[in-house]
């Protein structure tokens, strides 16, 4: 169970970049691979292995959108786009949903039945 939530810490947080320090005064710059330790390979598999189970999980339409993605992040990122909109989008379909919720009335010559019908088209 501690491995799925390490998992789904890579999908949401990102993935784990190793990084070394030159000097007091010079910049944090990204290791060579050669440099790795242990733990820092350890640590980039589980971005490795988050994106293998996204892209097991998708059909070929959502391959083509997510396979230039380089971590599960950004995979997870694209499938929530495509799926779920945007921000200003989602808020809009809410606007768009509550104000259909609260136009929503029973006509004079309606029975419950039909309203109910109206109300979950098939």
């Amino acid at each position: 169970m501690a491995k799925d939530s390490e998992i789904w810490d890579v999908i949401c947080d990102g993935p784990h970049v190793p990084m070394k320090k030159l000097g007091e005064t010079r910049p944090i710059v990204l290791k060579d691979r050669k440099e790795y330790s242990d733990i820092d390979r350890k640590s980039v598999e589980k971005n490795y292995r988050a994106k293998k189970i996204l892209v097991y999980s998708i059909g070929p339409d959502e391959y083509n959108r997510v396979s230039a993605c380089d971590s599960a992040k950004e995979i997870w990122e694209v499938l929530q786009i495509a799926h779920e909109g945007t921000t200003p989008v989602k808020q809009s379909k809410i606007d768009m949903l509550t104000t259909e919720y609260e136009l929503f009335r029973m006509k004079d010559d309606e029975f419950i039945q039909d309203m109910h019908t109206r109300s979950h088209p098939s």
